[in-house]
């Protein structure tokens, strides 16, 4: 793992840097549910709580509505929305459909959405970063907030996966 922030063949600078930070935080992820069994990863805190495995189909789930908001300057297709709802929202839908599923499946799913990630982002300039749009509500954003918000939130549920872990062994 490399714990340095700096450019990367085939970006743009600052982009390479994003690009720096978007792979460190998926390989501390990677490494937190490493060897996770599917009971682990569908294990339930409570009548409240996501499992593991819900948790990261929602940060496969932000990743890419992020790259339709940040690439397509569009929100999501009805279709898109079918299939990413109920990693996008969690709660009770999540808890009963997101289950089942072996670490190789999240993973092959992170991989997927992470790869088309870079592909995009080879194809932006640092200029890109700093583009704005503008949220429904009227919030403004820059294209550099966004792709922020990915790795932000990926931290966060990550911190919720450690609880999780730590549960399971108590």
């Amino acid at each position: 793992m490399d714990y340095r922030i700096k450019e990367q063949t085939g970006f743009s600078p600052k982009v390479g840097e994003l690009v720096s930070m978007l792979e460190y935080t998926r390989a501390v992820t990677l490494a937190d549910v490493e060897g996770l069994s599917t009971e682990e990863l569908d294990y339930l805190a409570d009548g409240h709580s996501n499992s593991i495995g819900a948790l990261l189909m929602h940060v496969a789930a932000i990743e890419f509505v992020y790259q339709v908001i940040a690439f397509e300057n569009r929100d999501l297709t009805e279709r898109e929305l079918e299939q990413w709802i109920v990693p996008l929202e969690l709660g009770d839908r999540a808890r009963n459909e997101i289950r089942g599923h072996s670490l190789d499946y999240y993973l092959d799913e992170f991989k997927k959405v992470r790869d088309r990630t870079l592909s995009l982002l080879e194809s932006v300039d640092d200029s890109w970063l700093y583009e704005e749009g503008q949220y429904f509500n009227g919030v403004i954003y820059n294209k550099y907030y966004l792709w922020f918000h990915v790795v932000e939130d990926e931290t966060s549920h990550r911190g919720q996966i450690r609880i999780l872990k730590r549960m399971l062994k108590s």
